[in-house]
């Protein structure tokens, strides 16, 4: 959709149009915010934006789609209130500004902390902290880059099979941790581990 007819559809309030604009990942990330701005109090379309912002960044490609513009939508995005969903979006977007993460830490829906939990931008000490939270947000941390090692050494011992397995997939694992989760009793695990390590030769 052009600039102009995004315009149009803005002027006349065509939701519909809107909507369907804001489909495309292409789309330029500041007709996106075009869009966003005067509709932040409609539902459709704030979660139509936060995922618009999801599908065009990836999380093994950090660099990819980077903008203050993107930072920006992230920030809005982060405290708006018309559309829980969005803080999701947020919570795991690679963009998100360290500060904002440190909020949605504290959020009082376990699934924004759990995707925070995730996060490879995500600092530190807000990752140790999650190591007291519930077994949702605690699962994010054992596939998570960032997550410090000594809070990693715990987690190989984990009773769960699937955070085992996160662990083993985990591409900042030090090699003890995987030689250990190489022998685990669980084949998928153990098989993880194995490849994760052939992989860094």
């Amino acid at each position: 959709m052009t600039e102009n007819a995004i315009d149009t559809a803005i002027e006349s309030k065509d939701e519909a149009a809107l909507l369907e604009a804001l489909d495309d990942r292409t789309l330029d990330i500041k007709l996106v915010q075009k869009i966003y701005l005067p509709f932040r109090d409609n539902k459709e379309i704030v979660g139509q934006v936060a995922m618009n912002l999801s599908l065009r960044t990836s999380v093994y490609d950090r660099e990819k789609e980077y903008s203050e513009t993107m930072v920006e939508l992230l920030r809005d995005l982060a405290v708006n209130e018309a559309d829980m969903g969005a803080r999701w979006a947020v919570a795991k977007n690679p963009h998100t500004p360290v500060d904002v993460l440190g909020n949605l830490a504290n959020d009082e829906v376990n699934l924004v902390r759990a995707l925070v939990a995730t996060n490879p931008a995500t600092s530190a000490a807000v990752l140790e902290k999650f190591f007291g939270d519930e077994k949702i947000v605690r699962d994010g941390l054992s596939g998570n880059p960032s997550t410090p090692v000594k809070i990693l050494k715990v987690l190989a011992d984990d009773a769960d099979k699937m955070v085992r397995m996160r662990l083993a997939e985990n591409p900042a694992a030090p090699l003890d941790i995987l030689g250990k989760l190489a022998n685990d009793t669980d084949p998928n695990v153990a098989k993880a581990a194995q490849a994760n390590m052939e992989k860094r030769g």
